[in-house]
């Protein structure tokens, strides 16, 4: 799986949440595993085409929700050695912190 960090910000709105909640109606839609933080999206997908294709409609989303500029950021972890998970990321480091 590719884990992809990415922020889409309507340049110039004061309030991003209504945006951000539209994304994430899209990833649903599409049945994209994802997790919100409070700085940014992560999705979990099995091809970097898809990713792309998520982030991309993402992106014109917030033209058709009236924005006039946009700045998307896009961060890759593409690991082929051997499949990974977003949890797994999660789960290695609270087992060190637990002295496991």
């Amino acid at each position: 799986m590719i884990i992809v960090e990415f922020v889409i910000v309507p340049l110039g709105e004061k309030s991003l949440s209504r945006y951000v909640a539209e994304v994430v109606k899209l990833l649903e839609r599409k049945g994209v595993k994802y997790q919100l933080t409070p700085m940014s999206t992560i999705i979990e997908v099995p091809t970097l085409k898809e990713a792309f294709d998520v982030i991309s409609e993402a992106h014109e989303l917030m033209f058709k929700l009236g924005a006039e500029r946009v700045s998307t950021t896009i961060r890759i972890d593409d690991r082929r050695d051997k499949e990974r998970h977003m949890e797994d990321k999660v789960k290695s480091v609270m087992e060190k912190l637990r002295g496991g």
